[in-house]
Protein backbone atom coordinates (compact mmCIF):
# COMPACT_ATOMS: atom_id res chain seq x y z
CA UNK A 1 0.00 0.00 0.00
CA UNK A 2 2.76 2.45 0.92
CA UNK A 3 4.51 2.16 -2.45
CA UNK A 4 1.26 2.76 -4.33
CA UNK A 5 0.36 5.75 -2.17
CA UNK A 6 3.81 7.29 -2.46
CA UNK A 7 4.08 6.64 -6.21
CA UNK A 8 0.68 8.11 -7.07
CA UNK A 9 0.91 10.86 -4.44
CA UNK A 10 4.19 12.14 -5.81
CA UNK A 11 3.07 11.62 -9.42
CA UNK A 12 -0.02 13.70 -8.68
CA UNK A 13 2.16 16.30 -6.98
CA UNK A 14 4.53 16.43 -9.95
CA UNK A 15 1.60 17.01 -12.33
CA UNK A 16 0.21 19.87 -10.25
CA UNK A 17 3.63 21.44 -9.68
CA UNK A 18 4.66 21.14 -13.34
CA UNK A 19 1.45 22.77 -14.54
CA UNK A 20 1.74 25.45 -11.85
CA UNK A 21 5.28 26.16 -13.04
CA UNK A 22 3.89 26.57 -16.55
CA UNK A 23 1.84 29.52 -15.27
CA UNK A 24 4.91 31.56 -14.27
CA UNK A 25 5.27 33.29 -17.68
CA UNK A 26 1.66 34.49 -17.42
CA UNK A 27 2.27 36.00 -13.97
CA UNK A 28 4.57 38.62 -15.45
CA UNK A 29 1.68 39.99 -17.51
CA UNK A 30 -1.51 41.57 -16.24
CA UNK A 31 -3.57 38.87 -17.98
CA UNK A 32 -4.05 36.06 -15.51
CA UNK A 33 -6.78 34.15 -17.38
CA UNK A 34 -4.36 31.63 -18.95
CA UNK A 35 -2.73 31.13 -15.56
CA UNK A 36 -6.13 30.61 -13.93
CA UNK A 37 -7.10 27.99 -16.49
CA UNK A 38 -3.77 26.17 -16.15
CA UNK A 39 -3.92 26.38 -12.36
CA UNK A 40 -7.37 24.88 -12.00
CA UNK A 41 -6.65 22.34 -14.74
CA UNK A 42 -3.58 21.20 -12.82
CA UNK A 43 -5.64 20.68 -9.68
CA UNK A 44 -8.23 18.61 -11.55
CA UNK A 45 -5.63 16.56 -13.46
CA UNK A 46 -3.68 15.80 -10.31
CA UNK A 47 -6.93 14.77 -8.60
CA UNK A 48 -7.65 12.33 -11.44
CA UNK A 49 -4.52 10.44 -10.46
CA UNK A 50 -6.27 9.57 -7.19
CA UNK A 51 -8.59 7.30 -9.20
CA UNK A 52 -5.66 5.51 -10.82
CA UNK A 53 -3.89 5.18 -7.48
CA UNK A 54 -6.92 3.59 -5.81
CA UNK A 55 -7.39 1.31 -8.83
CA UNK A 56 -3.73 0.28 -8.73
CA UNK A 57 -4.03 -0.49 -5.03
CA UNK A 58 -7.18 -2.53 -5.65
CA UNK A 59 -5.48 -4.54 -8.38
CA UNK A 60 -2.43 -5.30 -6.23
CA UNK A 61 -4.60 -6.52 -3.36
CA UNK A 62 -6.29 -9.22 -5.36
CA UNK A 63 -9.20 -7.32 -6.84
CA UNK A 64 -11.11 -6.13 -3.83
CA UNK A 65 -11.18 -3.13 -1.51
CA UNK A 66 -13.78 -1.60 0.70
CA UNK A 67 -14.94 1.96 0.34
CA UNK A 68 -13.14 2.84 3.58
CA UNK A 69 -9.83 1.39 2.38
CA UNK A 70 -10.17 3.12 -1.02
CA UNK A 71 -11.03 6.37 0.76
CA UNK A 72 -7.97 6.05 3.00
CA UNK A 73 -5.67 5.39 0.04
CA UNK A 74 -7.17 8.33 -1.89
CA UNK A 75 -6.89 10.76 1.03
CA UNK A 76 -3.23 9.85 1.56
CA UNK A 77 -2.48 10.31 -2.15
CA UNK A 78 -4.27 13.66 -2.04
CA UNK A 79 -2.36 14.77 1.07
CA UNK A 80 1.01 13.99 -0.54
CA UNK A 81 0.00 15.80 -3.72
CA UNK A 82 -1.25 18.85 -1.79
CA UNK A 83 1.91 19.02 0.31
CA UNK A 84 4.00 18.95 -2.89
CA UNK A 85 1.91 21.80 -4.29
CA UNK A 86 2.14 23.85 -1.07
CA UNK A 87 5.93 23.49 -0.89
CA UNK A 88 6.34 24.36 -4.58
CA UNK A 89 4.02 27.37 -4.30
CA UNK A 90 5.92 28.63 -1.25
CA UNK A 91 9.20 28.40 -3.19
CA UNK A 92 7.65 30.08 -6.23
CA UNK A 93 5.86 32.83 -4.27
CA UNK A 94 8.71 33.81 -1.97
CA UNK A 95 11.65 32.88 -4.19
CA UNK A 96 10.94 33.28 -7.88
CA UNK A 97 7.96 35.63 -8.11
CA UNK A 98 8.11 37.86 -5.03
CA UNK A 99 5.86 40.43 -6.71
CA UNK A 100 3.07 37.89 -7.28
CA UNK A 101 0.89 39.48 -4.58
CA UNK A 102 1.04 42.92 -6.21
CA UNK A 103 0.43 41.45 -9.68
CA UNK A 104 -2.55 39.45 -8.47
CA UNK A 105 -4.03 42.43 -6.62
CA UNK A 106 -3.67 44.58 -9.75
CA UNK A 107 -5.30 41.82 -11.78
CA UNK A 108 -8.29 41.70 -9.40
CA UNK A 109 -8.81 45.45 -9.71
CA UNK A 110 -8.40 45.35 -13.50
CA UNK A 111 -10.96 42.54 -13.76
CA UNK A 112 -13.41 44.61 -11.72
CA UNK A 113 -12.88 47.60 -14.03
CA UNK A 114 -13.25 45.45 -17.15
CA UNK A 115 -16.48 44.02 -15.82
CA UNK A 116 -17.93 47.52 -15.57
CA UNK A 117 -17.94 47.72 -11.79
CA UNK A 118 -18.82 50.98 -10.08
CA UNK A 119 -16.11 53.08 -8.42
CA UNK A 120 -17.32 51.88 -5.03
CA UNK A 121 -17.07 48.23 -6.15
CA UNK A 122 -13.58 48.82 -7.52
CA UNK A 123 -12.48 50.36 -4.21
CA UNK A 124 -13.93 47.35 -2.36
CA UNK A 125 -12.15 44.96 -4.75
CA UNK A 126 -8.86 46.82 -4.16
CA UNK A 127 -9.38 46.47 -0.39
CA UNK A 128 -10.04 42.73 -0.74
CA UNK A 129 -7.03 42.35 -3.02
CA UNK A 130 -4.80 43.94 -0.37
CA UNK A 131 -6.23 41.57 2.25
CA UNK A 132 -5.45 38.59 0.01
CA UNK A 133 -1.95 39.92 -0.56
CA UNK A 134 -1.38 40.24 3.20
CA UNK A 135 -2.61 36.68 3.72
CA UNK A 136 -0.36 35.33 0.98
CA UNK A 137 2.64 37.30 2.28
CA UNK A 138 2.48 35.27 5.51
CA UNK A 139 3.97 31.78 4.89
CA UNK A 140 1.54 30.05 7.27
CA UNK A 141 -1.63 31.48 5.76
CA UNK A 142 -0.11 31.13 2.29
CA UNK A 143 0.34 27.40 2.92
CA UNK A 144 -3.16 27.05 4.40
CA UNK A 145 -4.81 28.86 1.49
CA UNK A 146 -2.87 26.88 -1.11
CA UNK A 147 -3.73 23.61 0.64
CA UNK A 148 -7.36 24.66 1.00
CA UNK A 149 -7.60 25.41 -2.70
CA UNK A 150 -6.50 21.95 -3.86
CA UNK A 151 -7.51 19.54 -1.09
CA UNK A 152 -11.31 19.75 -1.59
CA UNK A 153 -10.93 18.76 -5.25
CA UNK A 154 -8.76 15.80 -4.26
CA UNK A 155 -11.23 14.86 -1.54
CA UNK A 156 -14.12 14.88 -4.03
CA UNK A 157 -12.05 12.73 -6.42
CA UNK A 158 -11.30 10.39 -3.52
CA UNK A 159 -14.95 9.94 -2.58
CA UNK A 160 -16.08 9.35 -6.16
CA UNK A 161 -13.14 7.04 -6.94
CA UNK A 162 -13.53 4.99 -3.74
CA UNK A 163 -17.26 4.58 -4.44
CA UNK A 164 -16.65 3.49 -8.04
CA UNK A 165 -13.73 1.17 -7.30
CA UNK A 166 -14.86 -0.46 -4.05
CA UNK A 167 -15.90 -4.09 -4.16
CA UNK A 168 -15.73 -7.01 -1.82
CA UNK A 169 -12.48 -8.98 -1.78
CA UNK A 170 -12.82 -12.07 -3.95
CA UNK A 171 -15.69 -10.52 -5.90
CA UNK A 172 -15.19 -10.32 -9.62
CA UNK A 173 -17.53 -8.45 -11.89
CA UNK A 174 -19.80 -10.47 -14.17
CA UNK A 175 -18.46 -10.51 -17.72
CA UNK A 176 -20.89 -9.80 -20.52
CA UNK A 177 -22.44 -13.00 -21.79
CA UNK A 178 -21.94 -14.85 -18.47
CA UNK A 179 -24.97 -15.98 -16.51
CA UNK A 180 -25.49 -14.08 -13.29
Amino acid sequence: MNKTILRFGFLSGVVSVALMAATVPFIRSIRHEPADVLGYTSIVLSALLVFFGIRSYRETTGGGITFARGFGVGVLITLISCICLVVAFQVMYFGFVPDFGEKFAACMVERARSAGSTDQQIVETARQAQQFKQLYDNPATNAALTFGMSFPVGLAATIVSAAILSRRPGHRPVQSGEPR
